[in-house]
This record gives C-alpha cells, sequence and structure tokens, in this order.
C-alpha cells in the first residue's frame, strides 16, 4: 500500500502529542525556575528540553532518510492515513484545454481528474459508518523542468466534502500552464502546518514523496472542454 507515512499515524501522532506536552510542562518549569532564581534547576530543565528535542529530531530524520521515492501509474492509488481509517487518492484521467470551469486560461489548462476514496478496509472496528471530513491538500504540478505550479480553479465535487466508508467522488484540478509546458508528475500532500513535525510524515524534512505520473490519453486529439453548466467545447488536447 502506497501511503503518506512510513510510521503507524496513530504513533507518529500520539509522539507529536507527547513531546508538546513535554515541552509545555518543561517550559513552565523553566520559567518558574527562573522566577524563583534557581539558575541550577533551570540549566537542567533546558538541558534536558534540548535532549528531547535532539532524540525527536533524530527519530524524525531517520524516518525520512529510511523512505523511498515513488511515481504512481494512473489509476493507482496513494493512500492518506486518517488516524483509524484512510482516504485513498488517484488520478483517473489527464487532459488540455483552453477554457475550464467559464475561466480562459493565459496559457493552457492541464486538467487533472482526481478520485477521491473511502477504503472502508481501513476502518478502526469502533468507528462506524460515520462521516469523515478529509483534511485540506496540496496539489503541485510538476513539468519535465521541474517547474512547479499550483491549481488555478477546480469543478465537481469539494476535495473536503465528507464521505462515509466506501463513498467516492471525483474532482477536477485545472492547472494554468504555458502552452509548450510538459507536464510530469503530480504531487498531492497534506496542508496542515503540524504535519512537519511528526516523524515518518510525508511533510516532514527530507521525506521522499509518493507523486502520480501525468499521462495523458493517446488515443485522443480533440477532447470536449470540462463546464460546469453542461456547454460543450471542444478543445485540443497533448497526443503522446
Amino acid at each position: 500500500m502506497n501511503t503518506n507515512v512510513n510510521l503507524a499515524a496513530p504513533v507518529g501522532a500520539l509522539a507529536f502529542l507527547g513531546i508538546g506536552f513535554v515541552f509545555v510542562v518543561a517550559l513552565l518549569g523553566l520559567v518558574g525556575s527562573l522566577l524563583a532564581r534557581k539558575f541550577r534547576f533551570a540549566r537542567i530543565v533546558l538541558i534536558g528540553m534540548l535532549f528531547v528535542a535532539g532524540g525527536y529530531l533524530a527519530l524524525m530524520l531517520g524516518f525520512s532518510l529510511a523512505s523511498q521515492e515513488r511515481t504512481l501509474a494512473q489509476g493507482e492509488e496513494k493512500h492518506f492515513c486518517e488516524i483509524d481509517c484512510h482516504l485513498a487518492y488517484s488520478v483517473a484521467n489527464v487532459s488540455q484545454s483552453k477554457t475550464f470551469a467559464q475561466s480562459t486560461a493565459q496559457g493552457l489548462y492541464t486538467v487533472v481528474t482526481i478520485k477521491t476514496r473511502f477504503d472502508e478496509t481501513t476502518i478502526a472496528p469502533w468507528r462506524g459508518n460515520g462521516l469523515l471530513y478529509p483534511n485540506s491538500r496540496i496539489f503541485t504540478l510538476f513539468d519535465d523542468r521541474g517547474n512547479r505550479y499550483a491549481p488555478t480553479s477546480q469543478s465537481g465535487s469539494p476535495l473536503t466534502a465528507p464521505l462515509r466508508p466506501g463513498e467516492s467522488y471525483t474532482t477536477d484540478i485545472a492547472f494554468d500552464l504555458p502552452p509548450d509546458t510538459k507536464p510530469t508528475v503530480l504531487l498531492i500532500n497534506e496542508g496542515e502546518w503540524e504535519t512537519h513535525f511528526v516523524i515518518g510524515h510525508e511533510n516532514s524534512p527530507l521525506h521522499r514523496k509518493t507523486k502520480f505520473l501525468v499521462e495523458f490519453t493517446p488515443s485522443f486529439i480533440r477532447a470536449v472542454d470540462h463546464t460546469p453548466m453542461g456547454g460543450n467545447h471542444i478543445v485540443a488536447r497533448r497526443d503522446q
């Protein structure tokens, strides 16, 4: 299974919360000892804090260096661990269009259709059939020169729409690229800031990424443009 972590999500989350609690307690002890002018005790607390922080950083970097870079083909899934269940993302389709959602590209839109699926086989026994509200996601498209592009618009189901186990939906993500640009891979990762400090998380420093290969359908030269109101526009599609 391709996931956004290489350490079990509950373990990483508990470690993050645990070190946060330790630092809060230690910081209170440090401030209290300084106010009481107990400088020797304050020095011990400060050294302990540095030791704990160093150990945590070493573990985080160790898991990052042990991670592997992966590139997934169209249809392959990347699982995002939500503590007691998984959301699976995959690329369902890639096309190019001059217009998208009633807007015109400065260059040419690369439209990536993302499928979001709540994998019911990853549910903890106690979870039940309740709704899952996805965390925020960041999408970054890379071209063959290594340039990065952020989305300009999207249509279809919102990426934060809740799901029940086994449910899925698709979302069209549009990137406005220069006409001669060749997109190669797409990165989907979490948007929450705290994930950058979780051991084994893809967002942690030096952790290698799992990306999606951007492949155009070779059998079509022209395609119907994506429009939310059902209006069809014939536009050129890149042919490999």
